[in-house]
């Protein structure tokens, strides 16, 4: 344990490096400096620019509107950071972080987007992402979580290849649900098809209707479940209706109260409500009946609903979730209760309907859709300072980092090895990945709103694997940082802070690092200066700037 690992000394050394956890975020902007991309940029559709100034001229509109002075724009080092989390869930490694800031290219941001747009690590970040959204019952149960693995490779093909998003939701609600599919998903060989959709919610028509309902309509339809809703516009018909549409699935009990499907019967389009005698038809939540044909199953007739061109939530079902994810705040919150709710409250209809428009003109390219909002001036603005920000958009928020990015992001500011990160093909247990994951858990509720219990602070003050990363003698990267020959004390400092933050400390921080460095190393004492180095790394570690997107 290094010298200042106790919480007392801690605390003091936290606030002599960084100060408070306000004054650490809202301090002076970073010195901007130049970029470039680590390898030849994807270029973007040439749609990309113009819906960028679309979303940067409806805002400018607002904030003129209701005098709004939005936020400065976001220095390199907060753009980089910020983009690397979003994009492929992790902060990025010095040397990504140097190439970075050290280049030149005029269009350096852009240019970064469409190259990590074109890593293997955005597929596995965002099949991770949306494996929660449809698998949430695997952050919980035991059955679930043996089935992940597979549901989640499956998602990461699907976004390596940047299949177009209709289709993969399409696949979803088509995927073939038998007994042969079934068992091929339990032995854990099922990574082409998404049917551990179908087995978390145990085949119930209720459970796949709210989860479709919820995740790809934006609405929330479960309330309706047991009766009318008192304030909602939806009613308990339009709720059965839609289960309906998954009626014909049979399923049979396997071990301990978790059903199995094992059939489908396609031309079963009703259902029997369950605690009545009444019947209820297949229908569609817009309250259009469906144009049945024959052999072709309930569910592929939803599915053609949900994603053409007549359904009214689908796409700003879509384009409200990604916006949601990249600002924290969705332009409809909340972003399940898209329409029908008393609690809905809409910041901007208008430009949430011209980028669903749009969406739907690109072919559902959800690259395309990233691209232009992290291309908008609203994406690229500071969190610092106190300018309004939701529901205007005039200043980033603050947003908790998930369990999977703050681990991640720990490994590579550490220098730790890939193997920690275990292969979901095998669903491995026990790793550090997991073990950190399972402590830390799924945070529920809106990253804007996102708070870390004391275990988590502790875990990640004093835990094994922090600790045994923040040790000059265990640690890969504080090892190669004090003994590189060619590195300075101020040269390990900045080191340590771009591991850390992304970025080079300010003049005030360095020199009070250089301060503590040459007060441990008094008198010739090296094992003191190492460990003084691992204390500033190990703060910067527990900082807000490092938990925090920003």
């Amino acid at each position: 344990m290094a010298s200042y690992r106790t919480v007392n000394e801690a605390v003091v050394m936290y606030h002599l490096l960084l100060g408070s956890v306000t004054g650490a975020l809202l301090a002076a902007p970073y010195p901007a400096v130049g970029a470039e991309p680590t390898s030849p940029a994807r270029p973007g559709p040439a749609s990309v620019p113009a819906l960028a100034t679309k979303i940067d001229r409806a805002l400018e509109s607002a904030w003129a509107k209701n005098n709004i002075t939005p936020a400065a724009p976001a220095s390199d080092a907060e753009f980089l950071r910020r983009v690397y989390l979003d994009l492929v869930g992790r902060v990025p490694s010095v040397a990504e972080a140097r190439a970075f800031l050290e280049g030149s290219r005029a269009d350096k941001r852009r240019a970064l987007v469409a190259e990590l747009l074109a890593r293997p690590a955005y597929a596995r970040h965002f099949a991770a992402v949306w494996r929660h959204l449809l698998l949430p019952e695997a952050d919980t149960n035991f059955q679930v979580q043996f089935l992940a693995p597979g549901f989640e490779q499956w998602l990461q093909r699907e976004f390596e290849r940047n299949v177009p998003f209709d289709r993969m939701v399409r696949d979803v609600l088509t995927t073939p649900v038998d007994r042969d599919t079934t068992q091929q998903a339990l032995r854990g060989d099922s990574v082409t098809s998404p049917v551990a959709f179908y087995l978390a919610k145990e085949a119930k028509p209720e459970n796949l209707a709210a989860a479709s309902a919820r995740v790809f309509l934006g609405i929330r339809l479960e309330c309706a479940q047991c009766h009318d809703h008192p304030f909602a516009t939806w009613t308990r018909d339009q709720f059965w209706g839609l289960a309906a549409f998954f009626s014909g699935i049979r399923s049979q009990e396997r071990g301990v109260g978790f059903a199995v499907p094992d059939k489908e019967i396609l031309d079963r389009r009703e259902l029997i409500v369950p605690g009545s005698e009444r019947v209820v038809q297949a229908m569609f939540p817009d309250g259009t009946e469906p144009r049945w044909r024959f052999k072709v199953g309930a569910r592929q007739t939803l599915a053609e609903w949900v994603t053409g061109g007549e359904n009214p939530y689908f796409a700003r079902a879509a384009v409200n979730r990604v916006w949601a994810y990249l600002f924290g705040v969705g332009l409809v919150e909340p972003v399940d209760e898209l329409t029908g709710s008393p609690d809905a409250v809409a910041h901007h209809p208008e430009l949430l309907d011209e980028l669903a428009k749009a969406f739907v003109e690109s072919g559902y390219d959800l690259k395309g859709l990233i691209e232009a909002i992290t291309a908008s001036r609203a994406y690229q603005l500071t969190s610092r300072g106190r300018a309004a920000a939701a529901p205007l958009f005039s200043r980033q928020q603050l947003r908790g980092l998930t369990a999977e990015q703050l681990f991640d992001s720990l490994a590579v500011a550490t220098g730790q090895p890939d193997d920690l990160r275990e292969d979901p093909r095998f669903g491995a247990r026990n790793t550090p990945r997991t073990e950190f994951v399972m402590k830390f858990g799924q945070q529920s509720g809106r990253p804007v709103d996102h708070e870390m219990t004391i275990i988590q602070a502790l875990t990640l003050m004093n835990g094994p694997f922090v600790t045994g990363a923040t040790s000059p003698e265990r640690s890969e990267l504080l090892s190669a940082v004090l003994t590189a020959p060619f590195l300075t004390e101020r040269g390990r400092i900045e080191a340590v802070y771009l591991a850390a933050l992304a970025r080079t400390p300010t003049a005030n921080e360095m020199e009070k690092a250089l301060a503590l460095v040459a007060k441990a190393a008094a008198g010739g004492q090296k094992a003191r200066r190492d460990e003084a180095v691992a204390d500033i790394f190990w703060a910067l570690l527990n900082s807000a700037e490092f938990l925090f997107n920003h």
